[in-house]
């Protein structure tokens, strides 16, 4: 009987170790079909990205093609040449000019300016001040230059000519002594008018070094900075 007994429990035992391991494999076999499921889930949700982004790439491409072929068909409008766009063109060229975006070349006079360092007495009327800059470029344009430059800053009309410390600035660049002003027009002309008691005469009277030569051929370079207009507004 005992016996009897003893072997029922031993096939019990069997059983359960057979029923624990089926239902171990069971759920292993749930876990990996559920990593797989996973990470094909992932795969797909890759790949649908991948392809949201290729379709955007291919649209933004195609707007690009659309419009440099726009581009280039204004480009070949702009450079049809006919009567009334030379004649635009010319006077841009000049307004370019006048207003200093350009570079510039012809006759003149060049006028250098140094401090004076030679004066034991020490005075601020041995140095060149933005005020006396600022003086001779008022008597060439009166006198009819056509374009000014100090230290090779282009005057222009919204230049400012100012002092800012121990130093002055040109269009808010930093120029100092020797400053050497270049005007182009008439070399004769200005010449007789900026060497007959002017300011020049003036600063010549302080002991600041003044020097005028007439010249065949000057080169002023353009402004490099930005015209800006805060307050005009044009009339139509």
């Amino acid at each position: 009987m005992k016996s009897k007994k003893k072997q029922i429990a031993i096939t019990l035992g069997i059983m359960c170790l057979l029923l624990v391991y089926a239902i171990f494999t069971q759920l292993k076999t749930t876990q990996n079909l559920a990593s797989t499921a996973g990470s094909t889930y992932r795969e797909n949700g890759l790949r649908d990205e991948v392809l949201k982004w290729k379709e955007q790439y291919d649209r933004i491409y195609a707007d690009l093609e659309n419009a440099e072929e726009q581009l280039e068909k204004e480009r070949q409008v702009s450079i049809s040449y006919d009567d009334t766009s030379v004649q635009k063109q010319e006077e841009l060229k000049k307004i370019n000019t006048y207003l200093g975006l350009t570079d510039v070349e012809g006759e003149g006079i060049i006028i250098t300016l140094r401090d004076n360092t030679t004066s034991l007495i020490s005075s601020a009327n041995n140095l060149v001040h933005d005020g006396d800059l600022r003086a001779v470029v008022n008597e060439l344009k009166n006198n009819g230059a056509e374009a000014i430059s100090i230290n090779d800053q282009r005057i222009v009309p919204t230049t400012a000519i100012t002092c800012a410390g121990t130093v002055i600035q040109v269009n808010d660049e930093i120029v100092g002594s020797p400053f050497v002003i270049k005007a182009i027009g008439d070399k004769n002309m200005i010449n007789n008018v900026m060497r007959s008691g002017g300011w020049l005469d003036l600063l010549t009277d302080y002991g600041i070094s003044v020097e005028v030569k007439k010249s065949d051929n000057i080169k002023i370079n353009k402004y490099n900075g930005v015209l800006t207009d805060k307050y005009i507004e044009t009339i139509e």
